[in-house]
């Protein structure tokens, strides 16, 4: 028998237990520590419309009586969940879905979100014991997922999306009656490159061309570009991060202070052997950086910034470096965040990502069906055409 309990911090469930569910091969943020981080900087919290409630599955025993909440029992199963009272930090938007629902005569928020704020990185959202393998562990997702809609009557909460989960994990949402939604990333591919001249070569000419003028350009510039070791970030760096992540969220009007100085020292000293922070200087002045994040072979780009506007320097500091560092280190992945059809003439291919949606009012869930089905061949053609490329 399994029972499902509600998690209002994930210092309620062991580190240890919690990193074993998520395993060798999990995305690294889903990992305790960067949601601890997340929670202990209260960047998710009331204030954020980030409400932690995270989900576990135990297993009590065999009997037909479900265990009573206060035993303990054997974990199984997890995932990194969230109400929200708002569809900010997403990457998965859904505002028109909050203003149909409106119209329909039906409340929106709060809504259930599985998922990890603020980062639109695929990754594992039911994170499931190793020793629980094949159809089992099929089982056990639908299980889950099934668990979780039946949830949300409870909870008050209407709707349950699941945002950036695997293929792999998406068809059992599916299953159980979610609907799945599409959506596009670029992301980059070693295809066993030994050279970025071997990544190179597999581009047309003029691509060749237009990359090898841009990398250039940092040399004419006298700027230097180099990924951060552990012994690198003291307080000044970690300091200076945070002001450069600041540039790009304070200059658009999309941009969003979802991080704060305490999260950037917190994961400096709690989360460092996991961060690759890229870092442009101009001799000792640091102009520009990258957060990005590394674990086994796949590196993933967060955030960028620039306290100047050069030429190429973004292209340099967020793409380039990245491929090079991926080729140099053996990394089969690199994921430098969400968006950007620029992406692809530098080497970046078009990627499909996946979420999955229960919407407790019907109508609503039946329009939605019809809307995301059109969305989704809509994407599919997309790639299928070669998109749209810079002039």
């Amino acid at each position: 028998m399994y029972e499902l309990r509600l998690h209002e911090r994930i210092a309620q469930i062991p580190r240890e237990k919690w990193d074993a569910l998520a395993g060798a091969d999990a995305s690294p943020f889903v990992e305790w520590t960067w949601l601890d981080c997340l929670e202990q900087s209260e960047c998710v919290g009331p204030e954020s419309g980030w409400h932690p409630c995270h989900l576990a599955l135990y297993q009590t025993g065999g009997t037909s009586d479900a265990a009573p909440s206060g035993t303990h029992g054997q974990l199984v199963a997890a995932i990194p969940a969230y109400i929200k009272t708002n569809s900010e930090g997403e990457f998965v938007f859904d505002w028109s879905w909050a203003d149909l629902a409106a119209r329909l005569g039906s409340e929106y928020y709060p809504k259930l979100v599985c998922a990890v704020p603020f980062t639109p990185a695929t990754g594992a959202r039911v994170l499931i014991s190793p020793d629980v393998t094949g159809p089992e562990r099929t089982d056990l997702v639908r299980t889950f997922a099934a668990e979780v809609r039946k949830l949300a009557p409870q909870l008050g909460v209407h709707g349950v999306h699941v945002l950036f989960p695997p293929e792999s994990e998406l068809g059992a949402w599916v299953d159980v009656g979610y609907l799945p939604r599409y959506g596009l990333q670029y992301h980059w591919h070693n295809r066993g490159f030994a050279t970025f001249e071997d990544f190179l070569r597999e581009l047309p000419s003029k691509r060749r061309t237009q990359i090898r003028r841009e990398m250039r350009q940092p040399q004419l510039d006298g700027v230097t570009i180099e990924t951060l070791g552990p012994d690198d970030l003291t307080p000044q760096l970690v300091a200076t991060m945070y002001e450069l992540y600041l540039t790009t969220v304070d200059k658009f009007t999309w941009g969003r202070r979802y991080l704060n100085p305490r999260f950037f020292e917190l994961v400096a000293e709690r989360f460092r052997d996991r961060l690759a922070w890229v870092v442009a200087r101009q001799g000792s002045r640091v102009l520009a950086s990258a957060f990005n994040v590394r674990k086994g072979p796949r590196l993933y780009g967060r955030y960028w910034g620039t306290f100047v506007e050069m030429p190429f320097l973004h292209f340099n500091v967020c793409y380039y470096h990245g491929i090079r560092q991926s080729i140099e280190q053996g990394i089969q992945v690199f994921e430098p965040g969400a968006g950007g059809e620029h992406k692809r003439p530098r080497g970046f291919d078009p990627t499909i990502t996946y979420s999955a949606h229960h919407l407790e009012h019907p109508r609503l869930r039946l329009v939605l069906r019809d809307y995301l089905a059109r969305e989704r061949d809509a994407i599919q053609a997309h790639i299928a055409s070669g998109g749209e490329e810079e002039p």
